[in-house]
């Protein structure tokens, strides 16, 4: 019913940088806290970033000062600005959202596919 549809993902040289996007699409009625979390091969899944409506944020240690996290609620969009990038920010970076839609009157958590970035020389 709902999907989330993440896009920016791709190859950068460390240093470089990366802007993501997700965009919810379905009977969305009202979207609360959006985020970013990723994956590394070995490791478990880590909260990168999240936002709040009003715009209060949280960001993981391990990227305070590069990423900067948004969101356009008239387009229902978040986005990851990811500025210094190093090897070790490689990994599957998924968007997050939390969601009450037309048909189902709660709050449910969704997840997008993920989408691959990729930091080496």
């Amino acid at each position: 019913q709902v999907q989330l549809v993440e896009s920016g993902g791709g190859l950068v040289q460390p240093g470089g940088s990366l802007r993501l996007s997700c965009a919810p699409s379905g009977s969305i009625r009202s979207i609360n806290v959006m985020g970013w979390y990723r994956q590394a091969p070995g490791k478990q899944r880590e909260m990168v970033a999240t936002i709040t409506p009003g715009g209060n944020t949280n960001y993981a240690d391990s990227v305070k000062g590069r990423f900067t996290i948004s969101r356009d609620n008239s387009k229902n969009t978040v986005y990851l600005q990811m500025n210094s990038l190093k090897p070790e920010d490689t990994a599957i970076y998924y968007c997050h959202a939390q969601i009450v839609t037309d048909s189902i009157r709660t709050w449910r958590d969704y997840w997008g596919q993920g989408t691959q970035v990729t930091v080496s020389s």
